[in-house]
Order: C-alpha cells, then structure tokens, then sequence
C-alpha cells in the first residue's frame, strides 16, 4: 500500500471489539489489516467494510494461540512501512478453577494476551519509533485490577498487558517520542467474548454492561490525547480504583467471596 496511506492492523477482528474497531477505523480512513482465525468471517467483514467505506481492507488469518502464527503475524506487520496503528484486541477467558483447565489451554492463553502483544507490539515500534509517529491500543481488561476464583491466568496475563504498557510508555516519554500507547480496560462488554467462554450474560446484572460501540469510542478519543490507561465508564473506574487501592488482605477477602468471579471481571 502506498505510503501517504493510513493503516491498521487489527487482531481478533473477526468479532467482538475487534470487528467494531475495525469497521470505526474504515470510517475514520483506515485500510485494515484484519487478523483472526475465523477466516470465513474476517472475509464477510472486508466485503462489508469495502462496500460501505472507500478503504482496503486485507484478510490475514492466523491463529495467535500458536507460536509460529505469532511469528507469522509478526513478520507481514513488518513489511508495512504505512502502519500507523496496532490494535492488540485478540483474547478469551476460560471457565473453570486453575488446575480444571487443561494446561494447553492456559499456555494458548499465555499465547494470545502475552507473546502475541509482545511481539506485535515490538515489531510495530521498530516502524513507529524512526519516524516518530503511530500507535498501539492493547486491549486489557478490569480483570487487571483485581484476582478471583477460576481466573488466575486471565487476571494475570491482563495485569502483565497493563505492566509492559506502563513501561512502554515511559520508554516512549524517555525519548520525547511522539509514539502513543494505551491499555484499554473495559469491563462487560456486549460481544460473543462470554457466549465462546460457556457463560450467560444473565448472570451479570444489566447496569454493568457497556457497548462495543461506547467502549472503542472512548477508547479512540483518549487515544487522541494520548492517555495511557482507558477504563470505559465512571463505574468501571471506582471499581478499579477500590481493588487497586485496598490492602491486600482485604482484595483476597473481597475475591475469595464470589466463586463466580471468573466469569465476571472480564471483557
């Protein structure tokens, strides 16, 4: 794609968050690269996007649970000098306490929310940081704030994409760079995210759910200003705020009282 082009890169397109940043980028101008597994569904996506916006959107199916697909994604990232925008979004939660889990599915997970971020998001800033202009929007999780019963690995690979944030935004500010970073953390947010986990969404009472469309918005428009931290909603925001300030005593006593927690602080 030619250079005065703006591009993103989307992860976990195919539904859910990913598919509404995508089609609220295309709106914006963006051409799209759209990675998830689902191929046939990140194809009705660039047919959609394509009849509705004058962008170009590009299908790159890759299954970011496996290491050689990470590398994969990882290297068609690189050989994009136009990309302007990284938007780490793939993830997924698992039912069940830590050792009912099959340890395939926690490494995928490890995959998915660690290496996956890690890696895209290096091979983004080798573009990003020479030319002093782009962004990477790693979607986290309130999950990240607090630890509950059967969520160990999701709390704990959602705090370490806050952690590797932080840090990259100070690497940034080191340099007086002009490259943006953010974590998103969202709390329940209405996609497939808890259908594909086995949960009902009648469990969560009503007042706690957010849009896709609310949660990418305010996303953007913080990005726009450059905050480091996004959590959508003043309600989300107190919540945070308390589990990340109270003692540590009192966080294990106030998660170790809902045995359901795993399905619940989370996007």
């Amino acid at each position: 794609m030619p250079e005065f082009r703006r591009l993103a890169l989307v992860t976990g397109a195919s539904s859910g968050l990913g598919e509404v940043f995508a089609r609220k980028l295309a709106e914006l101008g963006f051409d799209l690269i759209l990675v998830a597994r689902r191929e046939d569904r990140l194809a009705a996506l660039k047919n959609s996007i394509e009849a509705s916006q004058p962008v170009q959107a590009e299908v790159f199916a890759a299954d970011l649970s496996k290491l050689e697909e990470i590398e994969r994604t990882a290297a068609h990232l690189k050989s994009q000098p136009a990309l302007e925008l990284l938007v780490n979004n793939a993830g997924f939660g698992t039912k069940g306490l830590f050792w009912d889990v099959p340890i395939e599915r926690h490494m995928e997970m490890h995959n998915v929310h660690i290496t996956a971020t890690l890696q895209l998001s290096h091979a983004a800033l080798q573009i990003f940081v020479p030319r002093d202009r782009g962004a990477i929007i790693n979607v986290s999780s309130v999950a990240a704030y607090g630890r509950s019963p059967g969520a160990a690995n999701y709390c704990a690979t959602k705090g370490w994409i806050n952690q590797i944030s932080e840090g990259i935004y100070l690497d940034l500010k080191s340099r007086r760079s002009n490259v943006k970073i953010q974590s998103l953390c969202p709390g329940f947010t209405h996609t497939e995210f808890h259908q594909t986990m086995g949960v009902s969404s009648g469990s969560v009472p009503k007042w706690l759910w957010l849009p896709a469309s609310y949660v990418v918005r305010e996303s953007l428009k913080a990005l726009e200003r450059g905050q480091l931290f996004v959590i959508p909603s003043l309600r989300y925001r107190v919540i945070a705020s308390a589990l990340s300030k109270a003692p540590s005593a009192l966080r294990l006593k106030m998660g170790a009282r809902s045995p359901q927690r795993a399905t619940r602080l989370t996007r």
